[in-house]
């Protein structure tokens, strides 16, 4: 009986271990049904590709340059949704909210300007200011607004994040370099 017991309590214990540690892996993907989706225009930078972006020559004098470099260095996944269907919008907002509270990102800022609203949460590093993940969900104030959805992984400094929007174009850009300033 004591050894039926003890075999339980193992499975059970590798079980709840397994799930544990795959839940990050499995919630990463939570956004990977928006990338085939004729509705929806998808970016996906991944690891690799920061990489070799990271190894391409700058001028040293070029202090944005450099320090573009620095942070495209420190990033493992970049993932930017953009639609303007009002489905896709509600899929998106659905999916962004279960993936928040699934991996316990915390609200760092949170604007409405007409009808616009704006959800920037982040998952904090060693410091204050220190990033493993940003998540940014703008949702716009008419039907023809475009929605934006923007999952940003690695080890990064928030203030550091106005040079990766100003140099790879990102929609949201200018909300996010207004979340760093309030963070300083």
């Amino acid at each position: 009986m004591k050894s039926l017991f003890l075999n339980n309590s193992k499975k059970v214990f590798l079980t709840l271990a397994f799930i544990l540690i795959a839940s990050p892996f499995f919630a990463q993907s939570a956004f990977e049904k928006f990338e085939g989706q004729d509705d929806v225009t998808a970016l996906i930078v991944n690891k690799k590709m920061f990489e070799l972006m990271s190894k391409v020559k700058v001028d040293v004098s070029d202090k944005q340059a450099q320090q573009y470099m620095n942070l495209i260095k420190k990033l493992d996944n970049l993932r930017v949704f953009t639609t303007t269907s009002s489905k896709a919008t509600t899929d998106l907002k659905s999916t962004a909210d279960k993936y928040v509270k699934s991996v316990g990102l915390e609200e760092l800022m949170r604007v409405n300007d007409s009808g616009k609203n704006i959800k920037i949460l982040v998952k904090s590093g060693g410091s204050d200011s220190q990033i493993k993940e940003l998540l940014m969900f703008i949702e716009g104030g008419s039907k023809t607004d475009q929605t934006v959805l923007m999952s940003l992984t690695g080890d990064f400094d928030l203030n550091e994040i106005a040079i990766l929007t100003d140099k790879m174009k990102i929609p949201g850009g200018d909300e996010l370099k207004k979340a760093s300033k309030n963070k300083k």
